[in-house]
Order: structure tokens, then sequence, then C-alpha cells
């Protein structure tokens, strides 16, 4: 396993990428200083009594309780427990691994009053793989990720349950298993567990590496159902993109052109082709996927900053001795970079899927009805391309942007939320069908280049059209078309038809 070190507050993309695939997070030398700064702070303004938000008062809207100095750390297990109030199934391991390694490197930055032997029990639980189990559904993006959060602190106070490598067990028996003992919390320290935006920012994250390689994936299929129809790579000349001046646009003209540089079915277009122009979903793919890919560099830049950040409440401020109470947990920036996350998946998709109709018609591509040699005795692609438009149909629903609801929680104290928890949550699944769909146009097209035959396509997409064929056969009569999606889905879900063709294909931090 990689290993990812944590450079709290100065953690690159790359790195939150790499934990999220199966890195081992840890936390870089130096942190500690700025937490014991931050926990001695915390304990002077217990000393002076002084009523401070979360510390020694009620919350949200039992703000303005006080308590007794000797209730202060029931104060913070009971807001753990009250708090742990989620629903649903648990998050995917990967995911709630990335919120850990959000949650430590923020707290690690020192503002959150949190005591290092806390902070270490949470690195010990990375390093020794106890993982809370966590149910996805409870929080609406504003005060933290409240109730998630809450499932991850439970686990550290030896409540709940944690996957662990020997199976699923109750907290405090994972916590011993692994030579962990749960922690006794302090003023503050439970909220600033639960606190923070860490469960919506980790799903982001997620969605965001998913859609990239989702991104990737689409640009060879989308260059390869090009040579499928005989289509012109004329509109991705660099010139056109040039003066219009959007970077993802020409980003994405350059890497269409290389893909089909050198292919023999596209130079067969330039003799005796009556069509002027292509369809859409081949002539303007710089324009959708230029767009989707400088979308995607946009909320990337938004959820990086996230990631760095500290989103707890209060904050603690060493230097001055303030604890200053502001609103950095309310998600707002991660629900609208999810709102556009979710918005490129769903484009992705339909401009795919656009690409399988028009192969399948025989008026718009110049293929067999159906991509089959005898067509009617045989449906050929007739139905997966109906299973793509009803994954792309689907996507559309989910796309509806969540940011622009709100509901009011804690008796009106908070009276605007984000909803980014569930408008990040939806990704997973959003991206999921994308994948389906551009295995189906990854099947179709190179069903498509097979008529072509002997004429071959470009040395990129010949080595992916290879890669389809080594695991899918040419379909000659009809068959079981599941397994054969299954099989291409594999590849896309892992990234190969990209890696295979050896393309430099943008993305998201380039």
């Amino acid at each position: 396993m990689t290993t990812v070190s944590l450079n709290p507050g100065n953690v690159p993309l790359k790195d939150w990428c790499a934990i999220y695939r199966g890195g081992d997070p840890v936390l870089a030398d130096g942190w500690r200083p700025n937490v014991e700064r931050g926990a001695k702070a915390v304990a002077d303004i217990v000393g002076k009594g002084e009523p401070v938000y979360g510390v020694n008062t009620g919350f949200g809207k039992l703000a303005s309780v006080r308590i007794a100095a000797d209730d202060l750390e029931l104060l913070q297990r009971n807001i753990v427990l009250s708090h742990a109030a989620g629903t649903g199934e648990a998050m995917p391991r990967s995911v709630t691994r990335l919120m850990m390694a959000l949650k430590l490197a923020s707290l690690a930055q020192g503002f959150s009053g949190i005591r290092p032997e806390t902070l270490d029990l949470l690195a010990g639980m990375l390093a020794r793989d106890v993982v809370p189990v966590i149910p996805c559904k409870g929080s609406v993006g504003a005060s933290g990720d409240l109730a998630p959060l809450s499932h991850l602190a439970a686990v550290m106070i030896g409540v709940g349950e944690a996957e662990t490598p020997d199976g699923r067990r109750p907290a405090a028996d994972a916590l011993a298993a692994a030579g962990l003992s749960p922690a006794v919390l302090g003023p503050k320290e439970g909220l600033a567990l639960l606190n923070g935006t860490q469960f919506s920012t980790a799903y982001a994250l997620a969605g965001l590496f998913e859609a990239e390689a989702l991104f990737r994936e689409a640009l060879v299929t989308g260059a390869l159902s090009t040579d499928a129809a005989r289509g012109s790579d004329a509109p991705f000349d660099p010139r056109i993109h040039k003066i219009r001046r959007h970077k993802g646009q020409a980003d994405v003209a350059d890497a269409l052109r290389g893909l089909m540089s050198g292919s023999a079915i596209r130079a067969s277009h330039l003799v005796g082709d009556e069509r002027v122009q292509d369809p859409y979903c081949l002539r303007c793919q710089p324009q959708v996927m230029g767009a989707v890919l400088d979308v995607l560099r946009q909320a990337a830049s938004t959820l990086e900053t996230e990631a760095n950040g500290v989103s707890d409440n209060p904050l603690i401020f060493a230097e001055e001795g303030e604890a200053l109470s502001g609103g950095n947990f309310h998600a707002e920036p991660v629900a609208f970079a999810a709102d556009m996350i979710a918005m490129a998946i769903c484009e992705i998709g339909s401009l795919s899927e656009r690409r399988i109709a028009m192969l399948v018609d025989p008026a718009l591509s110049g293929l067999p009805a159906f991509l089959t040699p005898k067509p009617g005795l045989n449906s050929g692609f007739m139905i997966p391309q109906v299973t793509a438009a009803a994954l792309v149909s689907e996507n559309k629903t989910r796309a509806f942007p969540a940011s622009v609801d709100s509901i009011p929680t804690s008796a009106n104290q908070e009276d605007h939320v984000s909803m980014a928890a569930h408008g990040a949550r939806r990704l997973q699944e959003m991206a999921a069908n994308g994948r389906v769909v551009i295995a189906i146009e990854a099947l179709a097209a190179a069903q498509g280049c097979d008529f072509h035959a002997p004429l071959a396509s470009s040395p990129a997409l010949e080595s992916a059209r290879s890669l389809i064929r080594e695991v899918v056969p040419h379909l000659e009569d009809d068959r079981h078309m599941h397994p054969d999606m299954e099989a291409a889905l594999a590849l896309v879900a892992a990234g190969r038809l990209a890696e295979a063709s050896g393309a430099a294909l943008p993305g998201v931090a380039d």
C-alpha cells in the first residue's frame, strides 16, 4: 500500500485521490506543537470560566445553557452519542477512510482545540485499519456533517461498530484488538470531531475522482465511435478552438485529434464521402466535453481548498487565546461543487448515449442496422442502447441541483443549510451509471469499426479496441448481452481503455 504524507493545510489533490484509491495516510512531522497550543488555549478558557460555545455551553438552540465544570467531559460524550443519529447503509470503506484522513488533516492544524492524544487515536485507527461503520444518511451539510461524523467519534469512544481486518466488530473490541484505547473526550473535543464538512467533502472528492476517470474513458470511446461512423476530425482542428478561448475545449480537441492520428478509417472519409457535417454527438465533442472538463477543474479547485481548510466551530486561535464562533461548517462550497460534478457526469453519459444511438441507426452511421450483420433475425445492439438511454435518463433526474434546497433545523437556530451531503453522495451512483453507458459505447464502437476491415483505426484506438476484443468477441449473431456488457464495464471501471490508448489525456489537475 502506498503511504501518503499529509502536510496539514497543504495536501494536493493527487494525494487525496491516492488515499481514496487505497493509500495509507500518515501525518507529516511538525503538527504536534500547533495542536498542543490549541489544546492549552481551550484549557485556559475553561479555567477562566467564561462562556464559550461548545466548550462549557450546550449546543445549537441550547447554546445559552451553561454547563458546570464537573460535567464538561460528560457534555462531550453526550454530544457524540446524541448526534450519532444517522441512518441508511454504511458508507463505502474507501470514502470513510478518506473522510477520516480529511478530519485528521483538519484537526492537526491546531485550530480545533483537540489534544494530541485524541488525534493520535484517529491516526492509529487509520494505520491499523479500524474503519467505523457509518450510516450514510442524516446530514444536511450545515452545522457540519453532524450525524455521520458523530458515528466516527462514537467509535473513538468505544461505541458503535467498526470494520477491521478480521471483519465487523463492536467498537470497543475493534480498538482493543488494534492495541488502541477508547478516548475520554476533554472540553471541545467531541464538538471538534463531529463538526466540519469532511463527510460531504469526502463524497464530493470521490465523485470528482470517479468523474475524471469516466471523462478519460469517454474521450477514448468518443474517438472510437467517430472512427466507427467514419466521422471527420476536421472539427478538432486547433484553429477552431483557439479563437473560442476555452481551455477545456482546446484540450479535448487536442486529445481527440491525438487519439485519431494515423487512422486509416479516418483517411477513408476523405475520399468519396459526400457528408458535409457530422452529427453534434461527434462534431461537438470538444465543446461539450471541454465544458465538462472546465467544470470539473473548477470543482476540483473548490474541493482542494475545502479539503485543506478548517471547518469546525468554534475555532481556537491560540496566540490570542480566543475562541471564535463562525460558520465554516456550512458546506455551501462543497454543495456547489457537487452539483457541478453531477452535471458533468450527466453530460458525459448523455453525449455517449447519443453516439450509441447514432451508431445503431443506419441512416446516420452508414453501418448495418443495430450493428448486426443480419438485422431482423438479430437485434444486435438494439436493447443495449435502450439500457444506456435508461441510465442517462436516471442520471438526469439525479443531476437536479441539491444546493438550491434548504430546510431549517435545530428549532430554527440553523435556518439555512447546504444539502451538500446527499448532493455529494449521489455522485457515486451517477458515476456507476455513466460507466455502464461508456462500456456499451465501447462495445458498439468496436463493433462498428469491425465493419470497416481491413481498414484499421489509429494505433491508439486499435490498442483500446484490441483490449475490448480480448474480453468480448465480435458480435456475429445474437447472444447473451449481459456478460459482454459486464466484461466491458470492468475495463471502463479500471480505466483500462485510457491506459491502453497510451494517449496523453487531459485531467482536472492539468
